[in-house]
């Protein structure tokens, strides 16, 4: 130990901030009885000094350390009681990350010592560990501010319903041949020239990361051999995952976020504010529990030693708390102020918003959001469920969100494997679902469509497996969704049967086409444009292997030009990318309504028919609209029946004929013109016309 001159310094910034002189330290807890800072050596194996935090203001400890440079290695030890019956669970002999860390050293290595208590006790987590977990977790390092300094924003995109694509950091790029070997993998790997190319060929607007948070593998996974692929396990809400770094490091993400943004596209991060790595009583002490178990999370009442658990990970992070929340908000504020990035999606976001009464979206949570001046212009979505009381939330979040909407992924299924009653529903989706968004001047970009998401089949499995096929997952194939609404055709999973491939083949394009000419806003997971496959495993949460990468040797590059068919049609026409819901309503330019649903004969849909297969779908501008393109207009066709039909058009103004661009029976997609009174549909098919002047077709 050395002697280092340590004076009160402040407690307004929570965390390591240095200056000319030092380091401001300043830590949270408003239970402990004494806050010990350690420093380490250079590589964090040795800790060479230990400085207890000489002041207290309200619940926030707090200490300046003269001549202390950047990079210094540190973490907390924090004395208090242990007692697990009463909500306690200080331990010094824990070495602990700082929560407001933006910069680690090291990794976490599986042992007992991480455990605050006795793992080979009979009472489990009441006993007390005296081992020093020190050597197997990772050392908080004091920031340089120039490396966090003057992140540029992107300017919002004024058409929020543009296509959000839903990546893996690592997964994405690992076996992409066409990304150098250095950075496959990596956050400059994601944002190298050939996949922006890839990216913007789509029309992807903004690409949505998986956790990208500092997390922890858990520990049943790494006695399994297994990892967390996924990362949803955050610890360090401020620091970017080093399993991720390229050869520039923690530089890299902020060179991959300014890449994006000179690219025209927008990041967007997956976020877990709704538990920690920590789990529940007989998890590890890494961080919060030790800093202040009471405060951080919420604790059974009545039985404080064990934890309310609506994410069913074991704990729930207490955003009710003030500190807390303030925690939640100065990390979001990092990483959009220091990190440039453009938005956020919420894990669990029901989570977030649940008061004592239940959940409120005028709770706490979100009025913090709404009136920060940071935050409230940032793009905002909520996955709107958990599995606490009242749990399912989709369409009860404040009008500044966008919500991830199941609905539309399981109705869509469901209709196109031939459910009765799907296709009234399918109506409903294909309108932006006005009823469950349409209320207190929410938008349709509120809802996010999609067939498929990282958490499921992809969207080549939804037509290939009627089960799901875990098994590498090592729970008895008991794990993952068991309701996925998929087809497979006739043979389960692998077949060379060309009669089965091409009806799963246009089973993905018309489920695609149904999320790209829907309103709202259209999500692609990352490898569906290729057909990609998890081979029946629509749990990958634990895959970090071919399972859960993207297989770039086996893309359909045929599927691939048809989702760049779709994207380019839906860009082309404002009637699919409305900001208001359509009604049917007449609009004063015209007299035309809005919408118009008909049978395949332009008469009345019988929507009745619970055996309802087809239904021709006109989009025009909203009649609620204060402008819009009054001559952009859509005819949509949906055929699920086996058979080939004929459709009668509708009239259009003399010099205007019908073209068909977009018709899911083939891959390749050709423009073709129809007159302008009847033609022909296949059978199992989406079909999309747009009117044109006689003299402008191509």
């Amino acid at each position: 130990m050395t002697d280092r001159a340590i004076s009160s310094g402040n407690p307004f910034q929570l965390g390591a901030h240095s200056d000319d002189e030092g380091v401001n330290f300043a830590l949270f807890s408003a239970h402990a009885q004494k806050v010990e800072l350690c420093l380490f050596s250079e590589d964090g194996s040795s800790e060479i000094d230990r400085l207890s935090l000489p002041e207290v203001t309200g619940p926030v400890w707090h200490g300046h350390v003269k001549g202390l440079p950047v990079g210094t290695r540190y973490g907390y030890r924090v004395h208090g009681n242990y007692a697990p019956k009463s909500g306690h669970r200080f331990n010094p002999n824990k070495l602990l990350l700082d929560p407001y860390t933006r910069q680690m050293q090291g990794g976490w290595v599986q042992s007992d010592a991480l455990l605050g208590f006795d793992a080979a006790a009979s009472d489990e987590d009441l006993s007390f560990s005296t081992e020093d977990s020190a050597p197997y977790v990772p050392k908080s390092v004091v920031p340089d501010p120039a490396v966090f300094a003057g992140a540029q924003r992107m300017r919002r995109s004024e058409d929020a319903r543009d296509l959000i694509y839903e990546a893996h950091v690592k997964g994405l790029t690992q076996v992409n041949a066409d990304v150098s070997e250095q950075v496959r993998g990596s956050y400059e790997g994601l944002a190298s020239d050939a996949m922006i190319v890839h990216l913007q060929s789509l029309g992807v607007r903004a690409i949505e990361l998986l956790p990208v948070h500092g997390f922890i593998d858990d520990s049943f996974l790494l006695e399994r051999g297994l990892r967390n692929y996924w990362g949803y396990n955050s610890i360090a809400f401020f620091a970017p995952e080093p399993r991720y770094f390229g050869p520039e490091g923690l530089i890299g993400f902020r060179q991959m976020v300014d890449r994006f943004h000179a690219a025209g596209i927008e990041v967007l991060l997956d976020v877990v504010y709704n538990h920690t790595a920590e789990g529940d009583q007989r998890g590890p002490t890494l961080s919060f529990r030790g800093i202040d178990n009471a405060s951080y999370y919420h604790l059974l009442a009545g039985q404080p030693r064990f934890y309310v658990n609506d994410s069913g990970c074991g704990n729930t992070l207490n955003v009710a708390h003030p500190y807390v929340l303030r925690m939640v908000l100065d990390s979001l504020r990092f990483w959009v102020e220091c990190m440039g990035i453009d938005g956020f999606r919420f894990d669990l976001a029901t989570t977030l918003g649940r008061e004592a009464h239940g959940f409120d979206p005028h709770g706490g949570f979100f009025d913090a959001l709404r009136q920060d001046p940071v935050l409230a212009s940032v793009r905002l979505i909520a996955e709107p469920w958990d599995i606490g009381p009242g749990g399912y939330q989709l369409g009860g979040f404040p009008h500044e969100f966008a919500e991830w909407n199941d609905s539309f992924r399981d109705t869509a299924r469901r209709y196109w494997r031939g459910e009765e009653h799907s296709a009234q529903e399918l109506g409903a989706r294909l309108l932006g679902s006005a009823d469950k968004f349409d209320r207190g001047g929410r938008r349709s970009w509120a809802s996010v469509n999609f067939v498929a998401s990282h958490d499921g089949f992809t969207l080549a499995d939804t037509t290939a497996y009627l089960e799901r096929h875990n098994e590498a997952n090592t729970e008895n194939n008991q794990d993952g969704h068991h309701s996925n609404f998929s087809s497979n055709g006739g043979i389960e999973g692998f077949t060379n049967n060309p009669a089965i491939l091409a009806l799963r083949a246009r089973r993905q394009r018309n489920l695609l086409a149904t999320v790209f000419l829907s309103q709202g806003t259209p999500m692609l997971l990352a490898g569906d444009e290729l057909s990609n496959s998890q081979d029946g495993n629509n749990n990958a949460y634990c895959q970090d292997n071919e399972i859960g990468w993207i297989n770039w040797d086996r893309a359909d590059l045929g599927f691939l030009e048809f989702t760049k068919a779709l994207s380019t049609f839906r860009q082309a026409h404002t009637a699919l990318r409305q900001t208001r819901f359509l009604h049917g309503q007449k609009r004063t330019s015209d007299g035309l309504r809005d919408v118009e649903w008909t049978d395949f004969s332009g008469g009345a849909l019988q929507w009745r028919d619970p055996g309802l297969s087809e239904f021709c779908l006109t989009l025009r501008c909203s009649a609620e609209a204060p402008s819009c393109d009054d001559r952009d207009m859509v005819f949509l066709v949906f055929n699920r029946s086996q058979k080939t039909s004929e459709v009668a058009l509708p009239k259009l103004p003399d010099g205007q004929s019908w073209v068909r661009v977009i018709d899911t029976s083939t891959a390749a997609q050709k423009s073709q013109k129809e007159g302008n009174a009847l033609t022909k549909v296949l059978g199992e098919t989406v079909t999309a016309f747009a009117p044109v002047q006689d003299g402008d077709i191509k």
